[in-house]
């Protein structure tokens, strides 16, 4: 049965590849986005789909929210100020655009009687877990960025509606994500720095971080396998690769898919910037279970977003 999607964060990396997903599928989308770092061109075969509709507008603003969700019966929330690495330069921005933002989005579905909505949390809420690989029930320890602080604080929104309103909800744990129409983390940086200098490479760290980076179409198959087989009021979802790759292992990725041999200049230290995690690995079993794996190794999506980053370099001059 097609559904009405109210998406937010449109025009992004994950959910202009989500909006794609659901417009081939036949589904309706109400598409929010301000556009303050979502592309329009990311948007171009959506905007000529006649179940297709955008609405301009910036979460902050809760009165044109409302009438925005009319006529939607489930909610993907995917807008979020994504700059971990310096959010201690603008902490207010991580308040505003992720929680608040995300009670607003609770708030214009409660207006309009919607009651299912997916979330794109982050695995940063388990700032740096003891308990490796992480499982959805890992003793939480101090937070360690805004950006993550402020995505639990959405989830615990969330689960409140869903206690107090009756919603149901499907929060979803991401390690970062790799992929085509991807603008933003290392894969990006890496590329920017090697196509202006060749010879060279500054690398924030030691590059003994390890991280576990998982594919844009791997996760939007988990997304739409959970919403339709996770049954519980709450459904809290970790995504990710069985498995990591040293940060170093990744640059190499990079150098060999771009024909480079830079040299390595390391900043030192294990972490890269303030709340970086140093190991990053989630367990995925609860999401296996529900009839989902990924498709894609962590090597493959790297290469992947090379290979898009090469044949899109305008979005160099948008970031």
């Amino acid at each position: 049965m097609a559904d009405h999607y109210i998406l937010t964060g449109c025009a992004g990396f994950i959910g202009s590849n989500l909006a794609d997903r659901l417009l081939s599928q036949g589904h309706r989308i109400t598409g929010i986005d301000n556009f303050s770092t979502g592309q329009r061109r990311f948007l171009e075969s959506a905007l000529k789909h006649p179940a297709f509709r955008l609405v301009e507008c910036d979460l902050q603003d809760l009165q044109a929210l409302i009438p925005a969700f009319a006529g939607g019966n489930i909610v993907l929330h995917l807008a979020a100020n994504a700059d971990v690495r310096f959010g201690t330069e603008h902490p207010r921005r991580d308040l505003e655009q992720n929680t608040i933002a995300t009670y607003n989005v609770l708030e214009a579905m409660r207006a309009n009687g919607l009651r299912r909505i997916g979330f794109s949390s982050t695995g940063s809420v388990y700032g740096e877990s003891a308990v490796i690989p992480t499982p959805e029930d890992a003793p939480f320890p101090v937070q360690t960025s805004l950006y993550g602080a402020s995505k639990l604080a959405g989830e615990g929104l969330i689960a409140a509606y869903c206690e107090g309103f009756g919603f149901q909800s499907w929060i979803f744990r991401f390690v970062s994500i790799l992929g085509e129409r991807y603008t933003h983390g290392h894969v990006f940086d890496f590329y920017k720095q090697l196509k202006a200098d060749p010879s060279r490479l500054s690398v924030l760290g030691d590059g003994k971080q390890r991280k576990s980076y998982l594919h844009v179409q791997d996760c939007i198959d988990a997304i739409q396998i959970a919403v339709s087989n996770a049954t519980e009021k709450v459904n809290v979802l970790n995504l990710g690769v069985d498995g990591y790759c040293e940060l170093n292992e990744s640059i190499g990725w990079i150098a060999e898919a771009l024909g480079v041999r830079p040299r390595l200049q390391y900043a030192g230290g294990a972490r890269g910037w303030i709340g970086d995690n140093p190991f990053i690995f989630l367990d995925t079993r609860k999401m296996r279970a529900l009839g989902w794996s990924p498709k894609h190794t962590i090597r493959e999506g790297v290469i992947k977003t090379v290979e898009f980053l090469r044949t899109n370099e305008w979005v160099m001059e948008t970031r």
